[in-house]
């Protein structure tokens, strides 16, 4: 039998997009589920159920007329849905999920399975050096193909959100003890400066963000997509891939597979490491010492430095 509509969306959906958004996404929480009703009609989908994940939009499950199965995405940013479409798309056949389906009226996508069900297949053993590859091919797909003109800058983002808000930060945070650490990581140099191999990022590199196929392929989903420096998506899947766990292994492999040397990774790295301090501190998560180590042994290695 046919379904088309789910009902209300789960509560745990609506307080982080209403955390993430704040109350301007109220009125668009509660038309989500006509939006998704209105593209499984459209599409000839039959709505499963919702899963209860993500910060930036509701997702659910859905099968097409011959069974297989799909994920609806519904944004509540129509930026972030096109930015994000369009990256798949550039990405089609590589290491990324697949667009079936896109509605830019409704923001909605109809976006492949990976693994046949939410969270996808098991896990390979090799995991790091198969997302490294993944990775790897990823950045080789932005290089060769024509990039979308609707992808902001790594350059503009990195001058106009990340150094604003670390030096805001600095000036109003009591950092305590932690003040010296993040004096020492902030790097001085213009990380963008030179000539630099120019791809479209991921720039969200967290583990919850690579799924594996039945073959035992990794699948990178959720991207916020930028134009830039390959070196900002190896130090972020360095820093954030599992935040204090196998950081010096991820840097290794991250300059061997990329070719990129580590005292040009580390600079990077650390950079990243000072953002998320900071953040990590303003909003008091316990996770704020756990980026201290992590930056504290990025500091201390002469190995990672090397500048």
């Amino acid at each position: 039998m046919t379904k088309r509509t789910l009902g209300e969306i789960p509560a745990g959906c609506r307080r982080r997009l209403l955390a993430h958004y704040g109350p301007a996404a109220q009125r668009w929480l509660d038309a989500a589920p006509g939006r998704l009703a209105r593209a499984a009609e459209r599409w000839k989908l039959s709505l499963v159920s919702y899963h209860d994940a993500g910060h930036a939009s509701v997702i659910a499950t859905a099968t097409c007329l011959d069974g297989c199965p799909l994920l609806l995405k519904a944004w509540f940013d129509p930026t972030r849905y096109r930015r994000e479409v369009d990256a798949l798309r550039l990405w089609s056949g590589g290491p990324t999920v697949g667009v079936v389906e896109a509605a830019d009226d409704l923001a909605v996508a109809a976006l492949e399975l990976v693994g046949g069900q939410p969270g996808g297949a098991e896990w390979p053993r090799r995991e790091i050096q198969m997302v490294a590859a993944a990775l790897q091919g990823l950045h080789v797909f932005g290089q060769r193909r024509r990039r979308p003109e609707s992808l902001p800058r790594l350059a503009d983002y990195l001058a106009q959100e990340i150094r604003p808000r670390i030096e805001w930060r600095l000036q109003k945070l009591d950092l305590g003890g932690w003040r010296s650490l993040v004096e020492a990581g902030r790097p001085a140099a213009d990380l963008e400066k030179g000539p630099r191999r120019v791809t479209v990022l991921h720039a969200d590199l967290y583990r919850e963000n690579v799924l594996f196929d039945r073959p035992g392929h990794p699948r990178l989903i959720d991207p916020l997509p930028m134009v830039g420096d390959p070196a900002f998506d190896w130090a972020f899947w360095t820093v954030y891939y599992d935040l204090g766990r196998g950081t010096d292994r991820r840097l290794a492999t991250a300059s061997r597979v990329s070719r990129i040397p580590v005292p040009v990774l580390a600079p990077w790295c650390r950079l990243l490491g000072v953002d998320g301090l900071l953040f990590y501190v303003e909003s008091r998560d316990p996770r704020a010492a756990l980026m201290a180590e992590v930056l504290t042994h990025l500091l201390a290695s002469d190995s990672w430095s090397g500048s």
